[in-house]
């Protein structure tokens, strides 16, 4: 009796054991392990990438398109030709050494320097040109017929005067004519002792006096003329003066004298 009572307990521990130590039927026993196994210091499992990142990084790349060169710039169209003159009438090409110089014959508007006036009938005709800041230019001009080229120089000093004057001494007076040009100004008259030549830019008095009529200029030696007007006309005077004057102040700021 005592050994079926033993015999029956052992047999209960022993179904004790089975459903309560042993590992569930649901779960792999190697699964439970593995979930149980402490991690290793250090390393950690990656988490599994998702399927849009293993899509992208699957993707092929594609390569940027290299960047349009640069158009080349165009080259300049060539000037035109010059037109051939006709051979009746003369064609004049006009260059000036300054820019924007406006351009008349006679006083009909041509163009802007440079600039080609055609179809001229053969003769004399007026040029002028003007310029800002720069003297106007007025020369009778020969045309013939074909091509002529005119080159205008407003840089230059143009000066060509002359006026008749009488000399008044301290006593008696002698008669005679002022000139002035780019090269100087000169005194010709019968009285060879009064004859003089002197650079524009020597004079030591150059002055008009209206009122007086008279106009004074002195020599560097020293040497004092007092001109009138023959006919006692101080308008003469003032403008010989005047243009006198300007051709000294262009000549002082280095302008370059042109011919007589």
């Amino acid at each position: 009796m005592l050994f079926i009572a033993v015999a029956a307990g052992a047999l209960l521990a022993a179904l004790v054991f089975f459903v309560f130590l042993s590992p569930s039927p649901e779960e792999p026993a190697s699964v439970v392990a593995e979930s149980r196994a402490p991690a290793a210091p250090g390393r950690a499992r990656p988490a599994p990438a998702p399927p849009a990142a293993r899509v992208r990084e699957a993707a092929p790349r594609t390569e940027e398109a290299p960047a349009a060169a640069p158009a080349a710039p165009a080259e300049p169209a060539a000037p035109a030709p010059a037109p051939e003159p006709s051979p009746d009438t003369g064609l004049l090409r006009i260059e000036t050494d300054v820019p924007g110089a406006q351009v008349f014959i006679d006083r009909q508007f041509v163009g802007v320097a440079p600039v080609t006036a055609e179809n001229i009938t053969p003769g004399t005709h007026q040029l002028n040109a003007s310029a800002q800041g720069y003297d106007g230019i007025a020369m009778p001009i020969e045309v013939t017929p074909g091509r002529r080229d005119v080159v205008l120089r407003f840089r230059e000093v143009r000066l060509d005067l002359a006026i008749d004057v009488v000399h008044r001494h301290g006593v008696g007076s002698c008669r005679g004519r002022l000139i002035a040009t780019p090269a100087g100004i000169r005194y010709e008259t019968s009285n060879r002792d009064d004859v003089f030549n002197a650079a524009l830019l020597d004079l030591e008095t150059f002055q008009v006096d209206y009122l007086a009529k008279n106009l004074r200029v002195k020599l560097p030696k020293g040497r004092q003329f007092n001109f009138t007007d023959p006919d006692g006309n101080a308008d003469r005077l003032f403008v010989f003066h005047r243009d006198v004057e300007r051709a000294r102040e262009r000549l002082r700021k280095g302008d370059a004298p042109g011919g007589d």
